[in-house]
């Protein structure tokens, strides 16, 4: 990616508070992606029940261990890693997605179904800044929440606990405590 597509992201906290970002660390974050990109390649040929090469690679995209009782099934997908956050017993399915760059935390007891996507990132619709920077917002996802298979999580999404999020729903708002998300988020907002 050539540096006048995308200006440097400068410092990934202020993503986390939903605030767009300039500066000159772009080639330090595009350097972790190509880094992370290595290492889950490597991931995701290991045989299956190879646990302990699986343990190191989580070590190193993680930057520590994976907790105690967490379960994830390559393939697996991350551009970052280091913003990663899995509490215990969380199990992740075959295949699933993970742009952490603002910030990703599982809560206990979350199980991801297969195929399922978490971006923290974009770029703004304007199509004059598009190229120019990217914004987001950090994803946080209480206890006992189940994502099912190929949804999608967008930047700034709270998920309350004992949550359901149905199988291919686009997730763009909170979701409340105890409650079901279902459906196809995409609707015509506004047009230029």
């Amino acid at each position: 990616m050539s540096d006048d597509l995308l200006m440097p992201i400068h410092d990934p906290q202020l993503l986390a508070r939903g605030e767009r970002v300039l500066g000159p660390e772009f080639r330090a974050m595009s350097g972790r992606v190509l880094q992370v990109t290595a290492l889950t390649s490597r991931l995701n040929v290991l045989p299956f029940d190879d646990e302990a090469a699986k343990a190191a690679l989580f070590a190193q995209i993680l930057g520590r261990p994976l907790p105690p009782r967490v379960t994830i099934y390559p393939p697996f997908y991350t551009d970052h890693g280091l913003r990663l956050d899995f509490a215990e017993r969380v199990f992740v399915n075959q295949g699933c997605t993970f742009l952490d760059y603002a910030g990703i935390r599982l809560g206990e007891g979350v199980m991801v179904g297969p195929k399922a996507t978490f971006i923290t990132v974009g770029h703004p619709v304007d199509p004059g800044e598009r190229r120019h920077f990217l914004t987001g917002a950090p994803i946080d996802v209480a206890e006992n929440v189940w994502i099912g298979a190929g949804a999608t999580i967008l930047p700034g999404v709270h998920i309350g606990r004992d949550a359901v999020v149905a199988a291919g729903a686009v997730v763009a708002d909170d979701v409340p405590a105890r409650s079901l998300v279902t459906g196809p988020k995409g609707t015509v907002r506004r047009r230029w």
